[in-house]
C-alpha cells in the first residue's frame, strides 16, 4: 500500500513538473510572438483607429496611388479573422504572399518584407494571436483603380520578386529589423509606376508618402546623433525639439518604443552602415 501510494505521489509530481514546464514554454513563445508582433507593427495597419474599431479587427483604409485597400481582420474568429488557420496557412501567407484559399495578396500587406522572417518567429507571432480575443467583423473588399486586378499579381510577383536579392536577405538584427519586422523600405524607398520597390534606391525616401531619406548621408540622417536617433525610437522626439505625427507617430507608438535597448542600437548600427 505504501508503495502504491510513493509511487501515485512520484507520478503525479513528474505529471505537474512536466506540465509546469510545458506552460512555461508557451508563456514563452507567447511572450515571444508579443514582442515580434509589436515590432512588425501589426496594431497600427489593421486597427481602424478613426472610426473606434476593435484592434485587429482590420477595416483600416490605405490609400495609395492604385485606390483605397481595406485590412483585414486578423483576430482569432473563425469566420471573419484567422482562427480557422494552420500554421501553414499563416506562413505561407506571411512569406509568400497567398491566401489559404490559393489568392495572391496585393503588396499592399508587406509580405514581400516578411518572407524574410525567421520561422521560430512566424510560430511565435501566430501563437501571440491565436490567444487574443476573437472580434467577429467582415470588411469591406478594396476599392482600387479598374486597371488593379488579382490576376495580375501572379505576373507582378514575378516581375518584382521572385529575385533573391532583397534587403531582407541580411542576418545582422539590425537590419532585420529594419527590413523584415519594421519593413521600413515599404515607406522609405521609392516605387516605379507599378508599384515596385526600387531597390538600388532603398531608403532614400518616397515623396508621395512624404517619407524622408533614412540613409546615413547629408541629406538623411547622417547629421544626426546616436543620442537623436535613440530619441526619436524612444519618444518619436526630432533633433529640433518636434515630434513626428501621422503614421511615424504609430511606428513610435505601437513599434519601436518597445524595441530593447539592445534592438535599438543594433537597428542604429545598422542605419549608420547605410551611406
Amino acid at each position: 500500500m505504501l508503495y502504491g501510494v510513493l509511487l501515485w505521489a512520484l507520478l503525479s509530481g513528474s505529471a505537474r513538473a512536466e506540465s509546469d514546464t510545458a506552460a512555461t514554454g508557451d508563456e514563452a513563445l507567447i511572450e515571444r510572438g508579443r514582442y515580434v508582433f509589436q515590432a512588425a507593427n501589426c496594431l497600427s495597419c489593421h486597427t481602424d483607429f478613426d472610426n473606434d474599431g476593435k484592434p485587429l479587427a482590420g477595416g483600416r483604409e490605405l490609400k495609395t496611388p492604385f485606390g483605397s485597400f481595406i485590412t483585414p481582420n486578423i483576430t482569432p474568429d473563425p469566420e471573419t479573422g484567422i482562427g480557422g488557420w494552420s500554421d501553414e496557412d499563416f506562413i505561407r501567407a506571411l512569406t509568400e504572399g497567398v491566401s489559404p484559399e490559393g489568392e495572391h495578396y496585393y503588396p499592399s500587406f508587406p509580405w514581400t518584407a516578411y518572407r524574410g522572417m525567421k520561422h521560430d518567429d512566424l510560430i511565435a507571432l501566430k501563437r501571440y494571436l491565436d490567444q487574443l480575443e476573437p472580434v467577429r467583423q467582415k470588411n469591406p473588399p478594396h476599392r482600387l483603380k479598374w486597371f488593379v486586378q488579382r490576376w495580375t499579381l501572379g505576373p507582378w510577383k514575378w516581375l518584382n520578386h521572385e529575385k533573391k536579392d532583397y534587403p531582407g536577405r541580411n542576418t545582422d538584427r539590425g537590419a532585420y529589423l529594419v527590413n523584415v519586422l519594421g519593413h521600413c523600405q515599404e515607406c522609405h524607398s521609392p516605387r516605379d509606376a507599378i508599384g515596385r520597390l526600387r531597390l538600388n534606391q532603398s531608403f532614400r525616401g518616397n515623396p508621395d508618402l512624404e517619407a524622408p531619406n533614412i540613409r546615413n548621408s547629408n541629406d538623411g540622417i547622417g547629421g544626426w546623433s546616436n543620442e537623436e536617433l535613440n530619441d526619436l525610437f524612444t519618444d518619436g522626439m526630432l533633433p529640433d525639439g518636434d515630434y513626428v505625427s501621422s503614421k511615424m507617430a504609430e511606428v513610435v507608438d505601437y513599434a519601436t518604443s518597445n524595441w530593447s535597448e539592445e534592438d535599438r542600437k543594433a537597428v542604429i548600427r545598422y542605419l549608420r552602415s547605410l551611406k
